[in-house]
């Protein structure tokens, strides 16, 4: 308790003629809530929103509940265009990698032109790490497998959808550590879980800041009996 009131998680507590900490209902309301924002919002969110509200600054307190639901927002926009991508690549979506340096792959020029990009893109792309071709030992030129000609392609249907690489390479390091978009759809089921899960506690969070932010606008006198405990 007296390390979340250093915090700001929970109001100044009063004291004590020997100097001892008294706690009230308030402190406890506090308690509740932070603990009820936690699960929606994340442990640093869930504090900068009590400090605010502690320092009598609501309005920076709702400034930081929007933004975490801009941010939620924002993560179902982007798992929406990652299932989007992952439909789009039927086989016709996908250049077969049969024009390079050996069975399954290609070079640059024929993937680029393929995918209707040009080749500085695809070196663009190596180096933000969405593909990463290999070098031909003859010839020094990029090749690329069947795993970079599909991550190119998925790469390809989220900057259309206007997704910046740096929003795309984590993406298709997803497919890669799940060995392909098939065995993403169950990672894609738990991520919709989880953002179903997280928005749903946003909820819970905001009617215990609800019920706090009215019991902080209350005269003292009508907070009811008040319950010291000695720390």
């Amino acid at each position: 308790m007296r390390n979340y009131e250093a915090a700001g998680i929970l109001p100044a507590a009063g004291r004590t003629a020997h100097g001892y900490r008294t706690y009230t209902p308030l402190h406890a309301d506090a308690l509740g809530t932070f603990l009820a924002l936690i699960p929606g919002h994340g442990h640093a969110i869930a504090t900068a929103i009590m400090r605010a509200v502690n320092r009598d600054d609501p309005a920076e307190a709702l400034r930081l509940v929007d933004e975490s639901h801009a941010q939620l927002l924002e993560d179902r926009r982007t798992l929406d265009a990652v299932e989007r991508a992952l439909r789009d690549l039927g086989p016709g979506a996908v250049p077969a990698p049969d024009d390079g340096a050996g069975p399954g792959t290609m070079f640059v020029g024929p993937l680029a032109g393929r995918l209707g990009i040009g080749p500085a893109t695809l070196r663009k792309w190596e180096r933000a790490g969405i593909v990463t071709p290999r070098r031909d030992p003859r010839t020094g030129y990029r090749v690329y497998d069947r795993a970079d000609v599909r991550d190119a392609a998925m790469a390809h249907q989220l900057r259309r959808g206007g997704y910046r690489l740096e929003q795309i390479a984590p993406l298709i390091a997803q497919v890669r550590a799940a060995g392909g978009p098939e065995p993403l759809a169950a990672a894609l089921r738990d991520w919709h879980d989880r953002l179903a899960a997280r928005g749903r506690a946003m909820l819970a969070g905001a009617a215990e800041l609800h019920a706090y932010l009215r019991e902080r606008e209350r005269p003292v006198r009508a907070r009811g009996p008040h319950r010291p405990q000695d720390t």
